[in-house]
């Protein structure tokens, strides 16, 4: 579930009327939002049956897809953001994805947990895994396949031959956080378009 905190700026990287495709959408929240609040329509495409149900029931239309198995039922340029938001970390083929959002889209807009945020720092400087509300899991038993860092990421969207149009930070409460994000933000939200 998406915080409002975190919506709110995700929705400002979002134009009016855009049509959007929120892969790994979860409950359809942020869809629900950016329909009612921006006028978007779109589709959210999502695996988890219960995760489909409250789609349904938000009024969101959902396509049940694997994401592992790419996104070949839509064409390129289909849609005009496609949003990855807390997905990246849970996906096998991450970086063929990130491959696939620029293609269906004309951008997208990728959000997931900073590992390089300073409580993390500490906490792996002390010796253990951290634990937060980002990364709320013991390391045994967590969903992420992979922890990723702010400048990790500039690093794959120039190899990607993605160009950053945006670039922040949120903080745990969904502030924006522009100075050292790679630090101070416990989440890394990127904007990109195809080169």
């Amino acid at each position: 579930m998406t915080d409002k905190a975190t919506m709110q700026a995700i929705a400002k990287l979002v134009p009016q009327g855009a049509r959007v495709l929120d892969l790994g959408c979860g409950d359809g929240a942020l869809l629900s939002y950016l329909q009612r609040e921006n006028g978007c329509t779109g589709y959210g495409v999502e695996i988890d049956d219960a995760n489909v149900l409250a789609c349904v029931k938000r009024g969101v239309n959902v396509v049940q897809l694997n994401l592992d198995e790419g996104l070949a039922i839509f064409e390129d340029d289909t849609f005009d953001v496609v949003l990855q938001i807390n997905t990246l970390q849970h996906l096998r083929n991450a970086e063929t994805m990130l491959r696939e959002t620029a293609r269906v889209g004309k951008s997208g807009v990728i959000a997931f947990p900073n590992f390089a945020h300073w409580p993390n720092r500490l906490s792996v400087m002390r010796g253990r895994m951290p634990v937060t509300s980002r990364l709320p899991y013991q390391w045994y038993d967590t969903p992420n396949i992979r922890v990723g860092t702010f400048k990790d990421f500039e690093v794959l969207a120039r190899k990607n031959r993605l160009g950053v149009v945006d670039a922040f930070g949120l903080d745990e409460v969904g502030n924006v956080v522009r100075t050292l994000p790679n630090f101070f933000a416990s989440t890394a939200v990127f904007c990109l378009e195809r080169q």
